[in-house]
């Protein structure tokens, strides 16, 4: 095995990365590893395949008992199976990258692609605004600190800007509700929310396929913020902050790899803050917060439901069905909740899907137990000026200057067109 781990390896090139003796580093940990250690330096450094997220370093043992510790168990397209030797090996053309088998290796020979080294010399130069935008899931992930100090934060490693993606989530809010009252208009009618969750629209696309007609055609919260933010300043760079390995993945698929350019995740920024001697408590506090109640409560499970739902009283007060929502909480109601659809057991007419367990606060990398992650989420939730996108005059004012006349017009032209997303191809 390695003489250091992989996070450890991590947090020394980014150290080193932003002193400018990247090369002597990589010598002097070469000089005291193993093969091992080479490989971690490897994808530490965002080498390796573009187009992948998971990679296997070491034929594992093999001994992996129970479900959490077993990563051919917790792969949800099974793409993980075990040799004639019971070494593990994964099949490409099944693996999605989501990411959740990293988590349950017991041998640490599954690891994800880092993407933050080669984005350094960008930080360091200025000469292309590179943004943070960050999860709504990040309030209180890095101790009581408020949102301005965590972009006074991510302007002292270098980035441009940071943008709470919940203010992308609040147009979102509009668009579902929108499309809501389009899709649903009898008792029979439902439909699937597309928005956050990669888990989710993953097991739709890819194994519960028939049920892809009634999932609502928006791209997520994520994507939405990179490419409004590219659409306004179109040479910049978008990195995304979240808890979520499995938005590496979603980064990457064909028709929206346009939106962002990296992601890292909390666990890694940690890593990052402590190699770069960056504490956000020190930080000055600038000015921030321009999201909805509703944008920001995305975070947890039930958040996505309550925040459209509420739009659509506000927007349709007059319309006789109402949203009612059904959430599944982590992969096991996942699954189970996507097989009773399609069995024609159908309890509701809005269904949400959230891979982990808490909703995103209770993703692999967060640094909060998802509990207080979603009390942390609450809070800043109920602290919001506006409680929907319709109260809230940014999002109104964000509209006009992505060329969106009005709200209506989430559904049509050319300019809505960036939070589309076709789920029938």
């Amino acid at each position: 095995m390695s003489h250091m781990t992989y996070d450890e390896i991590f947090s020394r090139l980014v150290k080193a990365s932003y002193m400018g003796n990247v090369e002597q580093e990589i010598e002097e940990i070469e000089a005291s590893g193993n093969e091992t250690t080479k490989e971690y330096i490897h994808y530490a450094l965002g080498n390796g395949d573009q187009e992948k997220v998971v990679f296997q370093i070491d034929n594992c043992e093999g001994a992996c008992s129970g479900e959490s510790h077993n990563c051919e168990a917790a792969c949800l397209f099974d793409a993980i199976v075990r040799d004639m030797e019971g070494k593990v090996v994964i099949q490409d053309r099944n693996c999605t990258h989501c990411g959740q088998c990293i988590n349950t290796c017991s041998y640490n020979t599954l690891i994800d692609r880092k993407e933050f080294i080669p984005l350094i010399d960008l930080l360091k130069k200025k000469e292309v605004a590179v943004y943070a935008i960050v999860a709504p899931a990040i309030i209180g992930q890095f101790g009581d600190v408020t949102m301005g100090q965590l972009r006074a934060a991510f302007k002292h490693l270098g980035f441009y800007g940071m943008v709470e993606v919940a203010l992308f989530a609040d147009i979102l809010s509009l668009k579902e509700a929108l499309e809501f009252d389009h899709a649903v208009n009898t008792e029979e009618d439902f439909v699937l929310t597309s928005c956050c969750c990669p888990i989710w629209v993953g097991m739709v696309k890819r194994v519960y396929h028939k049920l892809t007609p009634h999932i609502l055609p928006s791209v997520s919260p994520m994507v939405a913020c990179g490419r409004g933010i590219k659409r306004l300043h179109p040479d910049a760079k978008v990195v995304f902050i979240g808890p979520c390995i499995a938005k590496k993945a979603e980064a990457k698929e064909k028709d929206i790899r346009d939106a962002v350019d990296a992601v890292l995740t909390f666990e890694e920024v940690k890593q990052i803050f402590e190699a770069t001697g960056i504490n956000p408590a020190d930080m000055e506090d600038i000015p921030s917060g321009h999201s909805s109640a509703g944008g920001r409560i995305y975070a947890r499970t039930g958040g996505v439901s309550k925040a459209i739902s509420d739009t659509l009283d506000q927007l349709r007060p007059d319309k006789q069905i109402k949203i009612k929502a059904v959430q599944a909480d982590g992969i096991q109601e996942l699954k189970e909740l996507l097989r009773s659809i399609t069995s024609g057991d159908i309890q509701a007419n809005f269904y949400e899907g959230m891979g982990c367990v808490g909703g995103c606060v209770g993703g692999p990398k967060a640094l909060l137990k998802p509990e207080l992650g979603a009390l942390h989420v609450n809070t800043y939730g109920l602290s919001a000026e506006a409680h929907t996108p319709l109260n809230n005059p940014y999002i109104l004012e964000l509209l006009e200057r992505l060329d969106i006349k009005d709200v209506n017009s989430l559904l049509e032209g050319e300019s809505a067109k960036i939070f589309q997303r076709d789920f029938k191809n």
